[in-house]
């Protein structure tokens, strides 16, 4: 995989670790630069992506993937998702480093927000639960 350093050049990394336990993950979204601040989104988008994909080969996380959006009139431009165990995620959310780097996101783009997702065998407890609770309220009619 490809991605963007903060000079603009391509360079590869490490975005998957194999055999890591991927039970939830972030998203960490954000929409449109704030006007002027382009040099500073762009230098936050590289450091940003050195700083999870250190995640990564340090096996703190199973994996990050960067994705920009085409057009589509909507508020959300691009996104990062950053897998690995519930309990790590949430330790990395706390630390210093990840609360700078939100600040700074906030600072340069809109709508810029991280969000917990539930994936691998907590989806599958999720779905349990959400099956069990649906018999117990029944269907309508």
């Amino acid at each position: 995989m490809l991605a963007f350093d903060s000079g603009l050049q391509m360079c590869p990394n490490v975005t998957h670790q194999e055999g890591k336990v991927t039970d939830s993950a972030l998203f960490i979204r954000w929409g449109a630069t704030a006007p002027g601040r382009e040099k500073k989104s762009v230098e936050l988008f590289g450091e940003s992506l050195r700083f999870l994909v250190g995640l990564v080969t340090s096996g703190r996380v199973a994996s990050v993937e960067p994705f920009f959006l085409q057009p589509h009139g909507g508020d959300l431009e691009g996104f990062f998702i950053v897998r690995g165990d519930r309990a790590e995620l949430n330790k990395i959310r706390s630390e210093d480093e990840f609360q700078r780097l939100q600040v700074r996101a906030q600072a340069v783009v809109q709508n810029f927000g991280v969000i917990e997702a539930i994936t691998g065998d907590q989806l599958n407890k999720h779905m349990a639960w959400f099956t069990e609770a649906a018999r117990e309220v029944g269907s309508p009619g």
